[in-house]
């Protein structure tokens, strides 16, 4: 799938939104991605995590992602390759494995995020595998909006890359216009 073609499919769907949005960054955004709306229909999402699997490396044993956005990519991207896999979520401020999700000394691991614009989220689960042992493999994503700037240490899979500018609060031109701001992200900051 080209990035267009995968634009088409997001702007057909409602994956990708306009207005005015805070991100899970902090920073604020005159577009955003809202993956959870390509899992309203699973035809389309399993195409989707179909062409992200394309490219990935041989030997994933387990699929890894941060709560929430990267829950449910990183389970059918994990159903696709047969392999297991787990998520961390959000304890005292930080990620960390719950539930009884525990990762083993060389396990082989790939760490998932529906969209990177930061990176912030995917780096700490990635920390997480790195300090129980794991081997990560790599990072992929659905869509990365870093600009080329996430960097995690280990190969990258961006399905498609696009240029969505962001913005300081203290400078956005979308909080000058008055224009009403939105938070879909999963976890709220407050950096006003």
């Amino acid at each position: 799938m080209t990035n267009q073609e995968l634009l088409a499919v997001f702007a057909r769907l409602g994956v990708l939104q306009t207005g005015h949005f805070e991100l899970t960054s902090g920073l604020h955004s005159e577009q955003y991605m809202q993956c959870a709306r390509l899992f309203e229909y699973p035809r389309e999402a399993s195409d989707v995590v179909e062409a992200l699997q394309a490219q990935l490396p041989e030997g994933i044993e387990t699929v890894i992602a941060p709560a929430i956005g990267g829950i449910t990519v990183g389970y059918e991207l994990a159903r696709l390759l047969g392999c297991r896999f787990i998520f961390a979520e959000r304890q005292e401020n930080k990620m960390a494995f719950r539930r009884g999700f525990t990762l083993t000394v060389g396990e082989r691991v790939l760490a998932v995020e529906d969209v990177v614009t930061t990176g912030g989220s995917v780096r700490e689960v990635v920390e997480l595998a790195r300090v129980s042992g794991a081997e990560v493999l790599g990072v992929a994503t659905i869509v990365d909006r870093s600009q080329g700037q996430a960097d995690f240490g280990v190969p990258f899979y961006p399905l498609m890359s696009t240029e969505i500018r962001v913005f300081d609060p203290e400078q956005c031109p979308l909080c000058e216009a008055g224009v009403a701001l939105q938070s879909p992200g999963s976890r709220k900051t407050d950096l006003r």
